[in-house]
């Protein structure tokens, strides 16, 4: 009878095990993974994300001026698939965390970073945390950490947010053709990184020569130019060579309005505009390009 019974759990357990492993249990600090387009290339970020459940954070659960893992469970990991800079101010390693609040300059300044895959560790502080960009993506949290991997190391200062964030939260925002904002969000902190990838020469030799090849991208060209106010001659230039190679494209009409805007040139901006909404008509999109030749026709009075 004991060796049935013990048959028998021992079965039961085999069962549960084998329905476990089917089944993802939900997770303290779940796993999240971003991969934003950005510049030439693209940002990932993985990392985890611990919830508040009524905890003091800041200053509590995560103390003040200790190395933080920025998250949960393994080291916060970002890859920027293109050398870029991250904006910041010098820490000085024999000083403590700056007083940010008091209305005091400081110089902000740009940290090199390479294209790869790096830890981010941070130290937060009650209104600048230190940012460290760190070669430890294998380590759990802050085991293992070792300043000596260190890449980069700056002070950015904190804003208060309203509304309390009660999960961590990593976000890339306010997104341009070379800069955006990582955001670090948690209880009522807001943490901002500004990214900077400096493109534009890249760019530019890159577009000058696919000009030559066979497959002309002159419809990107002329929105890079127009975008950057690089050469909005050359940007004319490209939206004029683009409408010819297809002479129905309507949205080629409005990119033209928009370089004539941009160079204060009203008539041929609103005439280029009305082009392109009367083109439009008999499209799906008559209502979007009628409202795009009024806003033009509205903002050059």
């Amino acid at each position: 009878m004991k060796r049935i019974f013990i048959t028998i759990l021992t079965s039961g357990c085999l069962v549960f095990s084998t329905y476990a492993q089917d089944l993802k249990l939900p997770a303290p600090s779940p796993t999240a993974v971003i991969k934003q387009d950005f510049s030439t290339s693209s940002i990932e970020i993985n990392y985890s994300r611990p919830s508040t459940r009524g905890r003091k954070i800041f200053g509590d659960l995560v103390p003040y001026g200790k190395v933080w893992r920025t998250g949960a469970n393994t080291a916060t990991r970002i890859t920027f698939n293109e050398d870029v800079f991250l904006m910041g101010i010098p820490a000085d390693k024999n000083a403590e965390m700056p007083d940010m609040a008091s209305g005091k300059q400081y110089q902000v300044v740009k940290f090199a970073i390479p294209k790869g895959s790096y830890a981010l560790y941070t130290v937060p502080g009650r209104n600048a945390w230190k940012i460290i960009i760190n070669k430890g993506i294998g380590n759990w949290g802050v085991s293992g950490f070792d300043p000596k991997d260190d890449v980069a190391e700056f002070i950015v200062s904190t804003d208060k947010v309203n509304d309390e964030v009660k999960s961590f939260t990593i976000s890339l925002d306010n997104l341009t053709g070379n800069q955006c904002d990582m955001v670090l969000s948690w209880e009522n902190t807001k943490v901002t990184i500004p990214v900077v990838a400096e493109n534009d020469q890249r760019i530019t030799e890159y577009l000058e020569k696919a000009i030559n090849e066979p497959k002309r991208p002159y419809q990107q060209a002329a929105n890079y130019y127009l975008e950057t106010g690089k050469d909005l001659n050359k940007a004319l230039n490209y939206a004029n060579k683009a409408i010819e190679e297809n002479k129905e494209a309507f949205w080629l009409y409005w990119l033209k309005a928009r370089i004539y805007q941009k160079m204060g040139n009203k008539k041929e901006a609103v005439a280029a505009a009305q082009k392109s909404a009367a083109m439009a008509a008999a499209t799906p999109y008559a209502d979007e390009y009628k409202r795009n030749a009024e806003s033009i026709e509205k903002g050059m009075k």
